[in-house]
């Protein structure tokens, strides 16, 4: 029986840890870790990283499926059930193909919302792309943008970046196709979302080359810690929405409770447990509403 301590650790994100496999294969193990304004909270969420595995799976295997609207998408996912994933963290880790990452943080927009808020009210557009005037918090863009950007080291922040700012990094024929692709993703996950009665307001993707040198779609996708799911009843554009995310925990650590100064430079304190449970039924709640499956799935 295999065991995590067979595999060579090869590195360590804010919630994710990735463990060679083979020479084509990593395991890609999902936390209980929770980040927030930069930092790495103490306190763990109870089965977040087994939501965000689960809900992972689901999307990559619609993503790849046929669509009339729209090609499959090429993924890294090998398998979510194999003899190779420890019983230890089954459940919370995949088996992935190796690929070149593309250092770029590639996000879609179709709302306002979060650090695009910020740069709207500031320049009047988001990332380089110029927005209409009028829009308020939460507002529905004109149609979906793209707005990329760098990946920080753990610990920093990621900045916002421009298109010609990628074209720059990777090339005008590599930051075109990552570009199409988010926005292809975002428009297929948006549909899906609006059929079970969510707004995929947002969602940050990452991207690989396989040897062949083929654009493939890697990390998470669609999941709480990288898309803002919003219920669609009680919509209404002009202040921050309700959302099956860590937005919870963002609102206690900046509200009085926390005693908290995002600014000192000090960690955050622990959640409490309230925070905690209610945080926890947030990401379940995103996971049931949109596969339309109970919690917790079969592995």
């Amino acid at each position: 029986m295999v065991s995590l301590a067979d595999y060579r650790h090869v590195a360590s994100g804010k919630v994710r840890d990735l463990y060679e496999v083979d020479d084509e294969t990593l395991l890609l193990v999902a936390s209980d870790r929770i980040s927030a304004f930069d930092h790495v909270l103490s306190t763990p969420i109870p089965d977040k990283g087994r939501v965000l595995t689960a809900m992972s799976v689901f999307w990559f295997e619609l993503l790849s499926g046929p669509d009339v609207a729209a090609p499959p998408v090429g993924h890294h996912l090998v398998a979510a059930r194999d003899e190779r994933i420890p019983d230890e963290v089954r459940g919370r880790a995949l088996l992935v193909r190796r690929l070149e990452m593309i250092p770029v943080e590639c996000v879609a927009r179709g709302y306002l919302a979060g650090s695009g808020t910020a740069d709207y009210r500031r320049d009047g557009a988001v990332c380089g792309v110029a927005l209409p005037p009028g829009l308020d918090e939460a507002s529905m863009l004109p149609s979906p943008i793209f707005t990329p950007a760098t990946k920080a080291a753990q610990g920093e922040h990621d900045e916002n970046v421009s298109f010609e700012t990628v074209a720059a990094q990777v090339g005008a024929d590599l930051a075109g196709a990552l570009r199409d692709q988010t926005l292809a993703i975002y428009a297929r996950g948006a549909a899906y979302a609006a059929s079970r009665g969510l707004i995929l307001a947002d969602t940050k993707l990452e991207f690989g080359l396989s040897p062949d040198g083929a654009l493939v779609l890697g990390d998470e996708v669609l999941t709480p810690d990288s898309s803002r799911f919003w219920p669609a009843e009680g919509y209404a554009p002009g202040s921050v929405q309700p959302s099956f995310d860590k937005q919870y925990v963002r609102e206690w650590l900046t509200s009085p409770a926390s005693g908290w100064d995002r600014h000192s430079g000090e960690a955050p304190p622990p959640l409490p447990d309230d925070v905690i449970d209610a945080t926890r039924a947030r990401y379940v709640e995103a996971y049931t509403r949109l596969t339309g499956r109970e919690w917790p799935p079969a592995m």
